[in-house]
C-alpha cells in the first residue's frame, strides 16, 4: 500500500481513477479547464497531462519521416512537428492548470518525457510521478524521477516481465519504494484478445510489496471495470469531452457518461469483492425463515403414532425443524395430534 496525499493506494481496494487528458487539451487552455471541470463532475480522483516539447521527446529524424501526420483515417493535421508544437503544454501553462486543479479539488499530475520536466513538476509540487511506457528502459530518467522521493507510478506497455523487474530495481536503488505498477498494452486501441488482463494477477505475485493497476487504451467501458475484479488499484483512462474533437487520442479516449460509469461501477465492483471469508449476511439471515424449508407432515396423524420417513416432506417456510435434522424426528411418537402439512415442532415430540 501507498498513499497519494490522504488516499490508499492498494489492491482490491477502490481504485484510484486518473482521468488522463494528456494533449486532448489540443493547446486551448479553456478547453483543458473544460475538460477538469467534467473529469471532477465524473468523480476520478486525478487528472493527468503530459510534460513534453519539440525537442524532449522527438528526434529531427522522426520528424523528417512523418512530413504528414494522420491519427486517424478520417482527420489529417499536417505533419507531426505541427502538431508536437500546437499541443504540448507551455511552462506556465503547467502552474495554470495545477492552480485550478487545486481549486477543484482533483490532483494535478504530468507525465514528463526528460529530467527538466521533471523539474518543473517539482516546482509545482505534484503529488507523484507517472511514467509511460515508452521510458520504462529509460534508467536515467527512472533514476531523476525516483530521486524526487515522490511515488512513482510506472506503465509497462511493450515491455517483457525482465524490463519492468529492472524498472522497479533501478527506482528501489534510489531508496523509493513508493512504487504503483500498471499493466498496460500501447495499442490505440488494442484487440480484445491482446489485453490479458489476467497479467494483473501475475503483476501481482511477481511484485506483491506494490500496488498493481491498469492503464487502458480501450474503447468503451468494460474492461477497466472488469480489471477491478482482479484487484486494479488504479485505473489510468483517457478522458474527453467530445470524441468528435481533432487530435491524436480523442477518439479512443472516455467520454463524460462513459468516465462517470467506470468510476461508479468501479466502487460497485470493489465493494461486491467482499472479503475471502465465507460470510452469511444479516440481510441473508433474515431471508432464511422466508426460503428455507421446515419438515412438515404428509398425513393426518393421532398423538402417540409414531413418525416414518414417508409421513414428512419438507416445505417453506423455514422456521421450525430443519430437512437436516430428519433424522433426529423419524422414529419418535407424535405428542399431540397434527393434520397434513402441520409444521413439526420439536415440542410435539416425545
Amino acid at each position: 500500500m501507498i498513499k497519494i496525499k490522504e488516499k490508499e493506494i492498494k489492491n482490491f481496494s477502490k481504485p484510484y481513477i486518473i482521468a488522463e487528458i494528456g494533449a486532448n487539451h489540443n493547446g486551448d487552455m479553456e478547453l483543458a479547464k473544460q475538460m477538469i471541470d467534467t473529469a471532477v463532475e465524473c468523480g476520478v480522483d486525478a487528472v493527468k497531462f503530459q510534460s513534453w516539447t519539440s525537442k524532449s521527446l522527438i528526434a529531427r529524424v522522426e520528424y523528417e519521416n512523418n512530413q504528414k501526420y494522420d491519427d486517424s483515417p478520417k482527420k489529417h493535421f499536417g505533419s507531426l512537428e505541427e502538431m508536437v508544437n500546437k499541443y504540448y503544454l507551455r511552462k506556465e501553462q503547467h502552474f495554470l492548470l495545477k492552480e485550478y486543479c487545486d481549486s477543484k479539488g482533483v490532483a494535478f499530475c504530468s507525465t514528463p518525457f526528460s529530467e527538466e520536466e521533471v523539474d518543473l513538476l517539482e516546482a509545482i509540487d505534484v503529488p507523484f510521478y507517472k511514467v509511460a511506457s515508452m521510458d520504462i528502459n529509460n534508467l536515467r530518467l527512472l533514476e531523476y524521477i525516483a530521486k524526487k522521493g515522490k511515488p512513482v507510478i510506472l506503465s509497462t506497455g511493450m515491455s517483457t516481465l525482465s524490463e519492468i523487474e529492472e524498472a522497479v530495481s533501478t527506482i528501489e536503488k534510489t531508496g523509493n519504494f513508493e512504487i504503483v505498477i500498471l499493466h498496460c498494452i500501447s495499442i490505440y486501441p488494442p484487440k480484445a484478445k491482446d489485453i490479458h488482463l489476467n497479467n494483473i494477477s501475475l503483476l501481482q505475485k511477481v511484485f506483491p510489496k506494490y500496488p498493481i493497476g491498469f492503464s487502458d487504451h480501450t474503447i468503451g467501458t468494460s474492461v477497466p471495470v472488469a480489471s477491478v475484479a482482479l484487484g486494479s488499484s488504479v485505473i489510468e483512462k483517457h478522458f474527453t469531452t467530445d470524441k468528435d474533437l481533432p487530435g491524436w487520442d480523442h477518439e479512443v479516449s472516455a467520454d463524460p457518461k462513459e468516465m462517470k460509469y467506470i468510476v461508479a461501477q468501479s466502487k460497485i465492483v470493489n465493494e461486491a469483492l467482499g472479503n475471502f471469508n465465507r460470510t452469511v449476511s444479516e440481510a441473508e439471515e433474515n431471508k432464511k425463515a422466508k426460503f428455507r424449508r421446515s419438515i412438515v407432515l404428509t398425513k393426518k396423524m393421532k398423538a402417540g403414532e409414531v413418525i416414518n420417513k414417508e409421513d414428512i416432506t419438507f416445505k417453506r417456510p423455514g422456521t421450525h425443524i430443519r430437512p437436516d435434522q430428519e433424522q433426529y424426528v423419524v422414529g419418535r411418537k407424535l405428542v399431540k395430534d397434527l393434520n397434513v402439512d402441520d409444521l413439526i415442532d420439536w415440542s410435539d415430540l416425545e
